[in-house]
């Protein structure tokens, strides 16, 4: 192959030639492009050569999976799924109590949406980990879009029917997604985001609970630090010292109880149980001192019962239908961004899958008719599901029992809860929330991937110094446009040989390989579309232009071939096609040569109907690399290129 001693010992026929694919119909091409874009799993997969009757069965399965997994459901199971039932309601019961007041809405409801839609996920839901409830980043951010336009406080009424039209709409959302297979949309929420928002909306959610901790009455209904913090110390004289003491025992003791069960993880279940139990505690010790008199607050009257119908009460009358339309479509992609992760992270461990359109489905559903029961938007929160998994849950008859026991609560305990001070309800949600702020996944982004760091602390500052709002869309946004970045500026590299091999690498990467002598060999490594057509072509110019003007001052062998290597380059539109043809002329005029190595079907088809194939040669396009090299070595060195003509007035022609 070639070298710089200037040996080569390859002949050209002994080179394999690039094939044209042959012809596919239109529609034949088009059913596979959307069958690789909307059903990669291939889910109609199982009904090939199926009778109905089995046809049947199997889309039941498909749509109920409870169908699939029940015939096969034991006591062996049952007992695992009961204690971890057990144990997510203990830990279900306080948080869906705290997470309602931070929505906002009556601390019922925390109770009610941890009692229908665990049912509807229990036969539509694929995951056998997830645990499902309310979440604090999806209550906040309820709070924060509805406060905009409602006051809580002025007309709770009408607060409580706009959280449900917006936790109907979100459903509606999250099951349309699903259905229309389109779930690879969340993929747009990179890792990196998603740990800034999930950090930023967990300050915010801290930051909004020292309302608690210190007993104030009055507070801004902002989100940002500046407003809380004014708020906080505009007021300190408003502070209650017993409702502070209390506040930061029950902190303390729960970050303790965290910090023992990590330690120890067969002791999972002290930190499963410490928000209960400090409901408990907490509920006694104002009982019994009445601490109420004193400026501790309490939640108060808890109506006894099960869920009421809500159905009536949704609003789908302007001008607050748009609000409820907005606030559902944004917390519902919070909201399944958080499950599907969940999801995938457990079911990744014990090693089986999980649809992610499928399970947009079941939130959807659950969504849905919680909406109708008066629930609020509902997901399958991280930190409830970790605790799932850790209790050896098998099925999702976890949550079966899960709102059995909620039910219990409401039929029987609710009177129970009037002497909870809210003051535990704000160190239950701190203590959950400084579980989200990952701080050694930031430190991991900073080492690795320093844009990706910068994506994470713009979705961090966005929420904690805009809003939860501002957040997301900075978030979605810096996402996006890194996509578009990735897309518009692709990686061209100059390759050269490495040393006695055959191989062509960067040779930024691999500092020993070689130039070949009068060849410049480029990698594009991306597809080429009209968005980073001019940019290649530019690229491409100013890569000739550095590599004359090297070898004008070394002395070295003239330019004579430009190879582009396009193993990478997986497909090409109508723009990259003209770039190529534009790029032929220019190299043309300076009396260059254009070679292609290693495109691939897709571009050779395109290649061939514009008639580029035609115009370049098809003996100039080469399987690979190397076959390019040692035809235009053999090239170089059979036939004498023209000294005479004026490089100079070549360099001006482009």
């Amino acid at each position: 192959m070639g070298s710089t001693n200037g040996e080569y010992i390859n002949s050209p026929k002994n080179i394999l030639r690039v094939e044209i694919p042959p012809a596919q119909p239109f529609f034949k091409s088009l059913k596979n492009s959307l069958k690789e874009t909307f059903f990669p799993d291939d889910p109609l997969r199982q009904f090939k050569n199926q009778p109905v009757s089995r046809k049947i069965i199997l889309g039941l399965q498909y749509v109920f999976p409870i169908f699939e997994w029940a015939p096969r459901y034991n006591f062996t199971l049952f007992k695992d799924d009961f204690i971890a039932g057990i144990t997510i309601a203990s830990l279900a019961i306080p948080q869906g109590i705290s997470y309602a007041k931070l929505a906002n809405l009556p601390p019922i409801l925390g109770l009610y949406s941890s009692f229908v839609p665990p049912l509807i996920y229990a036969m539509m839901g694929s995951s056998k980990d997830l645990a499902i409830g309310t979440v604090a980043v999806a209550s906040i951010l309820l709070a924060a879009l509805l406060g905009k336009d409602v006051n809580a406080m002025e007309n709770p009424t009408l607060y409580l029917h706009l959280a449900f039209t917006a936790t109907f709409f979100a459903g509606i959302f999250e099951a349309l997604l699903g259905i229309l297979r389109l779930g690879f949309i969340v993929d747009f929420l990179s890792h990196a985001t998603i740990v800034g928002f999930m950090g930023g909306a967990a300050t915010v959610v801290i930051l909004q609970q020292l309302k608690g901790i210190f007993g104030l009455e009055h507070f801004t209904q902002e989100t940002d630090i500046i407003s809380v913090m004014r708020s906080i110390f505009t007021q300190v004289h408003k502070w209650r010292w017993e409702s502070a003491v209390l506040g930061i025992c029950f902190l303390c003791f729960l970050l303790f109880t965290r910090f023992f069960s990590k330690k120890r993880p067969k002791f999972f279940w002290v930190a499963a149980m410490a928000p209960l139990a400090s409901v408990i505690l907490g509920s006694i010790l104002v009982y019994l001192t009445h601490a109420e008199r004193h400026g501790v607050q309490v939640i108060g009257h808890l109506k006894k019962g099960l869920n009421p119908l809500s159905v009536q009460d949704l609003i789908f009358t302007s001008p607050y239908m748009a609000t409820a339309i907005k606030t559902g479509i944004i917390t519902a992609i919070v909201s399944f961004a958080e499950g599907i992760a969940a999801g995938r992270s457990f079911a990744m461990l014990k090693n089986y899958h999980i649809d992610g359109n499928k399970e947009m489905i079941a939130f959807g559903m659950m969504n849905i008719v919680g909406s109708f029961t008066s629930c609020y938007i509902i997901t399958g929160p991280f930190s409830r599901s970790a605790v799932n998994y850790n209790s050896g849950c098998k099925t999702a008859v976890s949550n079966i029992i899960m709102a059995i026991a909620v039910m219990f609560v409401l039929l029987f305990l609710t009177p129970l809860f009037h002497y909870t001070p809210l003051v535990v309800l704000s160190s239950i949600i701190m203590a959950a929330m400084l579980g989200l702020i990952d701080y050694d996944a930031a430190i991991h982004l900073f080492k690795v991937d320093k844009f990706d760091f910068v994506v994470c602390m713009s979705a961090f500052i966005g929420v904690v110094f805009g809003s939860v709002e501002i957040g997301l869309m900075i978030a979605v946004g810096i996402s996006v446009l890194r996509v578009l970045l990735f897309i518009a500026r692709p990686r061209t590299v100059i390759q050269g040989n490495i040393p006695n091999s055959t191989e062509y690498r960067n040779v930024e990467h691999y500092t020993k390989a070689n130039s070949v002598p009068g060849i410049l060999i480029l990698e594009i490594d991306a597809p080429i579309y009209f968005a980073n057509t001019n940019y290649l072509r530019e690229r491409i110019v100013r890569w000739i232009d550095e590599e004359e003007e090297q070898l004008r001052s070394t002395g070295g062998t003239s330019l004579q071939y430009i190879i582009l290597d396009m193993t990478a380059v997986g497909n090409i539109d109508t723009s990259g096609i003209s770039m190529f043809d534009e790029v032929k002329k220019i190299i043309d005029r300076r009396g260059l040569k254009l070679v292609l190595a290693n495109p691939g079907a897709e571009v050779m088809k395109k290649l061939n109907k514009s008639k580029f194939i035609e115009n370049i040669g098809q003996e100039w396009i080469f399987l690979t690399v190397g076959d390019a090299v040692a035809s235009c070595n053999y090239m170089l060195h059979t036939y004498k290129p023209d000294v005479s003509k004026d490089e100079s007035e070549s360099w001006n022609k482009v």
